[in-house]
């Protein structure tokens, strides 16, 4: 009757390990390599459902002064952080206009750039910005190891590192993500255009110019900041 003999059983059995030990060696070296690039491609899809919500929320800004004594509209940015007023956008939420505040902080997992917000109201001229709103509700955009940073233009488009005290919000600002370990700025940053940087009043103006001139007239008059000319 046909069969295998000892002798062929035994080759058989030593071809198969060297087989599964060859088939080991490619796996354990290509693995690792994959699991890598696994990681960095789910961390780049994170970084960019951050990046949209963030854009989402600057492009949205209203002019909105803090109260009716005020001409200068409630815009408060630097190279960490981002306060503004927009129209929330929640689901099932009635429209109404919420602070929203986009600022980096450091937890026990590294820097991270966060969302919250808080319901509008019109401020006290003689207390602390931060001290009348508390916002809530955080919400992680972009994690360490990603750092945000901004800059902020008006129509000269000349970049700055804050905006503050402004007649008119910025035209445009900058998003910047750097790899935190290597400082190196990633292809992923962009800008965000706003779409309102006048107030509604400048409609009736027969030029944009002639209704910020205006403001900044009213602002000397009543001695309040203006802060430099866009």
């Amino acid at each position: 009757m046909a069969g295998f003999s000892l002798v062929e059983a035994l080759v058989s059995v030593a071809l198969m390990s060297l087989i599964v030990a060859a088939l080991s060696a490619v796996t354990g070296q290509w693995l690792p390599n994959w699991n890598r690039s696994f990681v960095r491609v789910q961390r780049m899809e994170s970084v960019d459902v951050g990046l949209q919500r963030l854009i989402s929320d600057l492009e949205a800004a209203e002019f909105v002064t803090p109260n009716v004594a005020s001409k200068t509209a409630i815009f408060v940015g630097d190279t960490k952080s981002v306060i503004l007023v927009r129209v929330a956008n929640a689901p099932g939420a009635a429209s109404h206009l919420e602070f929203v505040r986009l600022a980096e902080t450091v937890d026990e997992r590294g820097f991270a750039l966060v969302r919250s917000h808080a319901p509008f109201k019109p401020l006290d001229p003689n207390l602390p910005f931060d001290a009348q709103l508390y916002f809530a509700d955080p919400v992680v955009l972009v994690r360490a190891p990603y750092r945000v940073s901004f800059a902020f233009a008006g129509a000269d488009r000349i970049w700055r590192d804050s905006w503050r005290n402004e007649i008119l919000l910025p035209s445009a600002t900058r998003i910047q993500v750097r790899n935190a370990a290597t400082d190196k700025v990633l292809a992923v940053s962009t800008a965000a255009l706003l779409h309102a940087d006048l107030p509604a009043e400048c409609v009736t103006k027969h030029s944009s110019q002639e209704c910020i001139d205006g403001m900044r007239a009213q602002l000397d008059r009543q001695g309040q900041p203006a802060g430099k000319p866009p």
